[in-house]
């Protein structure tokens, strides 16, 4: 053997030496420092959760089917909408040296043909109805008694109206009309065309303005008033998301304002937005909040807001003890040492894991000390998962904290608790829960879509994940 390996040997050998004494050394740390080891140990300080309350909107939107409320304008609608008597000068000839001048008296009907037809588009309602009229030309005395002639025609007429909702609740129509002849009525008297349509139209004209007058008072009849005031007692009614765990969501609204008039082929909507607060609630149902009055319109508003309500994601400790000894376990044996029990509790906003650090020969199931870690917990909220973070120990040791450098760093890298499954479970049975009948004719609608990170905390009980979960709630009458 040459002097180089033989330094080299001795190098070898002086490292190893090194190493374990060093570990002896941590050996005897664990099994006589028990009081500097304990006077270590980060105290019991769990979070203060704040209540889950975040500003919230719902939509309360009461709708009218357009075919009953075309049936109760058409109640108000005669059936004959003009008589016509009229006498009128129907000939005027020169017959060889004479001039010829006759009267004829004019007499005839326009009636409803058919029933009212409404439908909607945007913010404007369009109404029609068909209507027919006969009229018959008769000479006026014996000279003229064979002069004879009638007609028919037809006509449709067409109405538009822009609801619109006044401060005292009641709808408004702003009405434009007028009606268009399908072939005007003329009337064929001796070679003569008489054109009827000045006779029937003032008639009909002053119809339409009665038939206006019916169409409001239909309306009104609606009474959203009464529909808005029941739809905001439901809102404050506490709902139950999820039966496992226990959570309510409690709401209480504040002020209301119009968000507009909208109709479809088949329905009329008004639509209000409530703005409140949400606050979810874990465990017992909350006490019932007193509703309070409708209060007064506020200002207009283009269309009803988001509904966000706050979700909360409960993991306990025991899980991340789970997942930590799973991390423990899988680390190959460091210098003569092993874990024997992981504990998992917060201190301070900081989660504490606690390691009882054995030798690995003792065979007392009661051995070892133990050693504290802290650190954060970093929240992969699109991934929807938490994983341990900024994780160091809280001794003074720097042996020992050298030799479960790599535990800390296998724990850093390793150790992840995938939330997802409780996440979709929970905002599954709130959009199930959210969707539901209500009294009075009333129903509920809602679907929450999507979630982002609001907070987390560390209560004594585990790890609460707070998501603000976004969609739409609504509050129906109606269709």
């Amino acid at each position: 053997m040459t002097s180089i390996q033989t330094s080299r040997l001795r190098r070898d050998r002086s490292f190893r030496l090194r190493s374990a004494c060093t570990a002896i050394a941590a050996l005897a740390c664990i099994g006589f420092c028990t009081g500097a080891l304990a006077a270590e140990k980060p105290p019991l300080a769990p979070d203060t959760v704040a209540p889950f309350s975040t500003d919230s909107r719902i939509s309360a939107t009461v709708e009218f089917g357009l075919r009953d409320l075309a049936s109760d304008i058409e109640a108000d609608i005669p059936k004959r909408l003009a008589s016509i008597d009229e006498r009128v000068s129907c000939v005027h000839r020169r017959v060889l040296f004479w001039t010829v001048n006759a009267n004829c008296d004019i007499y005839g009907y326009v009636e409803r043909s058919g029933p009212v037809s409404l439908y909607g588009r945007g913010d404007r309602v369009y109404g029609s109805v068909p209507i027919y009229g006969a009229l018959e030309g008769q000479g006026a005395n014996r000279f003229t008694s064979r002069i004879h002639g009638e007609t028919e025609a037809s006509a449709t007429i067409e109405a538009e109206a822009r609801p619109e909702l006044t401060k005292d609740w009641s709808v408004d129509l702003n009405f434009s009309d007028g009606f268009r002849w399908s072939e005007p009525p003329v009337l064929h008297v001796m070679g003569r065309e008489i054109p009827l349509a000045k006779y029937a139209e003032p008639r009909i004209r002053a119809q339409l303005a009665h038939v206006r007058e019916r169409a409001l008072a239909a309306a009104r009849r609606l009474d959203l008033h009464e529909k808005a005031e029941t739809a905001w007692r439901h809102a404050f009614d506490p709902i139950q998301l999820s039966d496992n765990p226990q959570v309510w969501l409690q709401l209480t609204p504040q002020s209301a304002a119009f968000a507009g008039v909208r109709a479809d082929t088949h329905v009329l909507r008004g639509s209000l937005e409530l703005s409140g607060s949400a606050e979810t609630v874990i465990g017992q149902q909350p006490p019932v909040v007193t509703a309070t009055a409708l209060p007064a319109l506020g200002h207009d508003v283009s269309g009803p807001g988001s509904f966000d309500v706050i979700l909360p994601v409960r993991i306990g400790y025991d899980v991340l003890k789970a997942k930590i000894m799973q991390a423990v376990v899988a680390i190959p044996p460091m210098a003569g040492i092993s874990i024997r029990e992981v504990d998992v509790y917060p201190s301070s906003g900081k989660l504490v894991v606690g390691l009882r650090v054995a030798k690995a020969s003792d065979t007392d199931a009661n051995a070892g000390q133990w050693v504290y870690l802290a650190g954060a917990l970093q929240v992969d909220a699109d991934g929807h998962a938490v994983r341990l973070s900024d994780l160091a120990a809280t001794m003074e040791n720097d042996e020992l904290t050298a030799m479960i450098a790599p535990l800390v760093t296998q724990l850093r890298d390793s150790v992840s608790v995938d939330y997802g499954v409780a996440y979709e479970n929970l905002l599954n049975a709130a959009n199930a829960k959210l969707t539901r009948p209500l009294k009075d004719g009333f129903r509920m609608e809602g679907q929450l879509s999507s979630a982002k990170l609001q907070n987390m905390y560390l209560p004594s009980d585990g790890v609460v994940i707070a998501l603000r979960a976004s969609g739409e709630l609504r509050i129906l009458y109606g269709m």
